[in-house]
């Protein structure tokens, strides 16, 4: 009689567990020892990836607003990414941003000083300074007078540098309004649409349908006085439709935007989405055509002057120095050489900065 193996096994006592397979067979029922001794079995010890999301619901953060968020695998900080940041960051390490503005430094402190730069009043004429050897001649540079005289036997030194206050404040002025103008209704046109984008758009067409140095000359032969007022005014007439039509562009293309529809729909008024996201962001195109802009307005203002519809003697001015050299060029060069060159390296400075400007505001330029 065959014995069976379940004779006297209680059927209701628990059953004994199945001796496990050998530790060594896995590598995830691997012992672990911890510091203590303590061994744990089929545990893998966690790792440290946590990740610092900021201040807490409990409490302010300890660290103060603005803490970076870091990350165990080596504590870098992430900055928050913004447009102008950015554009900050790589402007200062960018040598064709750093030259212009130094250059325009340079220009400032002339516009604002020029006593710092040179002792002589422009104003001081005498034709006697041109008096060589008997002859009634235009001196060039010399000992105590580096750039020489012109006809009237005025130093030109202090002339060149005075003509910098006129150029700059022509050049700002016009464009600072033309930028205002062009903000304002580049604005209601691209945000509003429908019939006002329309008649702001049509206006500003038959406007810069007008070429500026003609539209310039037109206005100035009509005024009897033309000083620097007249000459930014007329300047200004014709120089705000193309920045108009950037704003506006720029407008229709972040209005689309999420970030506005959120606002919308939290209630925000047409005044308040313009101020605080859509000009902020859609400012970009315009303050870089509007930096260039102000070189293009100097060199329209040479030129008007040098034709004879700008600047009035005894007004300052490059186009008013250039125009008087024009047909002395060939026998007295320097009445054209220092005008024109302390003109052309302020255009070109502007230019530059522009260009810069539009390399660090361009996203698709990085």
């Amino acid at each position: 009689m065959t014995d069976d193996p379940r004779r006297g096994v209680d059927p209701d006592a628990p059953l004994e567990p199945v001796a496990k397979r050998d530790r060594s067979t896995s590598e995830r029922d691997r012992p672990l020892e911890t510091a203590e001794g303590v061994e744990l079995a089929g545990l893998e010890e966690p790792r440290d990836e946590s990740v610092d999301l900021g201040p807490s619901l409990s409490g302010p953060d300890p660290a103060g607003p603005g803490s970076a968020v870091t990350a165990a695998a080596g504590d870098a900080p992430i900055r928050q990414a913004s447009l102008w940041g950015d554009a900050w960051r790589q402007l200062r390490r960018n040598p064709f941003f750093i030259i212009p503005i130094m250059l325009l430094v340079v220009y400032t402190a002339m516009a604002i000083a020029p006593q710092a730069f040179t002792d002589k009043d422009p104003l001081d004429c005498n034709v006697r300074n041109n008096i060589v050897d008997g002859k009634l001649l235009i001196r060039g540079p010399g000992p105590g007078h580096p750039f020489g005289f012109d006809v009237q036997g005025c130093d030109y030194y202090s002339r060149v540098i005075y003509g910098a206050r006129v150029s700059l404040t022509i050049g700002l002025l016009t464009v600072f309004f033309a930028s205002l103008i062009a903000v304002i209704l580049g604005s209601m046109s691209g945000f509003y649409g429908s019939w006002i984008d329309g008649l702001i758009a049509r206006f500003a067409d038959i406007i810069f349908a007008i070429p500026i140095t003609l539209g310039g000359i037109i206005v100035l032969n009509s005024l009897n006085n033309r000083g620097v007022p007249e000459v930014s005014l007329a300047l200004l007439l014709f120089s705000w439709p193309t920045m108009m039509r950037l704003m506006r562009s720029s407008v229709l293309s972040v209005k689309e935007m999420d970030y506005v529809a959120a606002a919308r729909a939290l209630g925000a008024s047409d005044l308040r989405i313009l101020q605080r996201h859509i000009l902020p962001n859609g400012m970009a195109p315009v303050i870089v055509y509007a930096t260039i802009t102000v070189g293009i307005i100097i060199a329209l203002e040479a030129t008007l002057s040098f034709l004879g519809v700008g600047l009035q003697l005894p007004a300052i001015s490059w186009g008013l120095m250039i125009s008087g050299a024009q047909y002395r060029i060939l026998e007295y060069p320097h009445l054209l050489f220092f005008p024109a060159a302390f003109l052309v390296v302020l255009v070109f400075s502007f230019i530059l900065l522009g260009d810069a400007l539009r390399d660090a505001l361009d996203p698709r330029l990085r």
